[in-house]
Order: C-alpha cells, then structure tokens, then sequence
C-alpha cells in the first residue's frame, strides 16, 4: 500500500470521521480489507503513536490523529455510520491488545 493510501486510511479510520462530519462531501467507505492492512503494519502504526504521545515527530496523518485523539477516546462521533464506529473501535481494540505500553501512554495523555 502506497504512503499517500495509508495516510488516508489511517486518519479517517481513527479520526477522520470526526473531521469530515461536518463536511457536505461523501466519505469514502474504508473496506476491512484495507483496514487489515494498514492495521499489520507494525513500522507504520508505532511511528504514529509515538507522535501522538510527543515521543516523534509528526507527519499529518500524526499531527492529525494527535489534535483528534481525545475525541476518539471519548467515543465522540455521533455522525458516524454505524460501520465506522465499529471499525473505530476494531483500531482502538487492537492497539490497546497489541500496543499496550502505548495504549496505557494514550490513556494517560488525554484521558485527562
């Protein structure tokens, strides 16, 4: 999957929803076989994460996710589809199964 792909992935699987709520364009519908991929991507996710939480530095997708990270968290997205939801919280379950160092980091930075 080509950067520019992930980019966009990532951001409106894990915020972008929020984001393009209030925008009159459609969203384009995310297949779980993309999710899948974005989601293996080991390199890719961590280096997020760690912008999220002021470890690195940030590209968009990260700055992006840092500025709607507490949102997500809170649950906050009321236009969202009821396939996003789900797929946001499929993303937000598996960091916390796979990165829970990190997750725990999250938590603590905005659940505040």
């Amino acid at each position: 999957m080509h950067l520019a792909a992930q980019v966009s992935l990532f951001v409106a699987v894990l915020a972008g929803f929020i984001a393009l709520a209030h925008s009159e364009t459609p969203r384009p519908e995310i297949s779980d076989e993309a999710l899948d991929s974005t989601l293996n991507d080991k390199r890719y996710l961590l280096r997020q994460l760690k912008c999220a939480l002021g470890e690195a530095p940030c590209d968009p997708v990260g700055r992006r996710l840092k500025s709607l990270a507490p949102l997500v968290l809170r649950g906050s997205c009321p236009q969202c589809t009821p396939k996003e939801s789900k797929q946001i919280q499929r993303v937000l379950a598996y960091v916390q199964k796979n990165y829970p160092k990190e997750w725990n980091k999250v938590l603590q930075q905005y659940s505040g």
